[in-house]
């Protein structure tokens, strides 16, 4: 099995009116319709990939302090099942979601999340975004 998950942060400044009027509906380099966009793909060992709605990821790691975990909720979250009994994560912040799919044909996945653009949000580690009013305020750098 594989997935590959797209995450884009919208341009809340993307014209589409000058798009259509000056390049056929498309976006341009000084109009484009997204701020960023990130891929990530797994196929090796990958079992299974269930999509939670109102989810809760854990987010763990250790800092100068000692090791940390948080429980956050309302989250949108594709669980990654391996074949050896590992699990991974993709997960954003219900809050600053715009849209997404959620495609599983057959032994493939696609997983696309559009965010929005005037939602701050933190990503601590590669497929997390978290809306920075939802981050944990004891990890949270001046």
């Amino acid at each position: 099995m594989k997935i590959t998950a797209h995450f884009y942060l919208l341009n809340d400044d993307f014209s589409p009116e000058y798009a259509e009027a000056n390049h056929g509906g498309k976006e341009s380099d000084n109009n484009p319709l997204y701020e960023w966009e990130d891929e990530f793909a797994v196929s090796q060992d990958l079992e299974d990939v269930i999509l939670e709605e109102k989810g809760v990821y854990v987010l763990q790691g250790e800092t100068n302090e000692g090791p940390f975990s948080y429980e956050i909720p309302n989250m949108l979250v594709a669980r990654l099942k391996m074949k050896n009994g590992a699990e991974g994560a993709f997960a954003i912040s219900e809050s600053i979601v715009d849209s997404y799919t959620f495609d599983k044909e057959g032994e493939e996945v696609v997983f696309k999340v559009f965010i929005k653009d005037y939602e701050p949000l933190a990503d601590p580690i590669p497929g997390v975004y978290i809306a920075s009013k939802e981050f944990p305020t004891d990890l949270a750098r001046d």
